[in-house]
């Protein structure tokens, strides 16, 4: 079992930066692809990035292409998602998310290509 334990979320302006981590603990996060979705209010929960086990490889939402980025330390068992030119559409809560397929070589966009989760992290952007 893996336990995923985001950080990192607050409040800030449009047009300012955060970075959140979420912190791995329980079995081999290197052998994991990780996740980023997010759901805000009264919205289904969606995609946001994705990273294959090594970091070397990406994929993002069009919403947030651009703007976010993210990488992990496998050495810190620590995921992270940079986000700049915060929008007032990008508050909702974080989630990060691990997948045991294909070893960990994949980019996935759906939730249920996941079978571990954080907590969630809140995220509010104000103007």
């Amino acid at each position: 079992q893996v336990q995923l334990v985001e950080s990192g979320g607050g409040l800030v302006q449009a047009g300012g930066s955060l970075r959140l981590s979420c912190a791995a603990s329980g079995r081999a996060f290197s052998s994991l692809a990780m996740g980023w979705f997010r759901q805000a209010p009264g919205k289904e929960r969606e995609f946001v990035a994705a990273i294959t086990w090594s970091g070397d490889n990406t994929h993002f939402a069009d919403s947030v292409k651009g703007r976010f980025t993210s990488s992990r330390d496998n050495a810190k068992n620590t995921l992270y998602l940079q986000m700049d030119n915060l929008k007032l559409e990008d508050t909702a809560v974080y989630y990060c998310a691990g997948s045991d397929l294909d070893y960990g070589i994949g980019l996935y966009t759906s939730a249920w290509q996941y079978q571990h989760w954080g907590q969630g992290t809140q995220v509010t952007v104000s103007s």
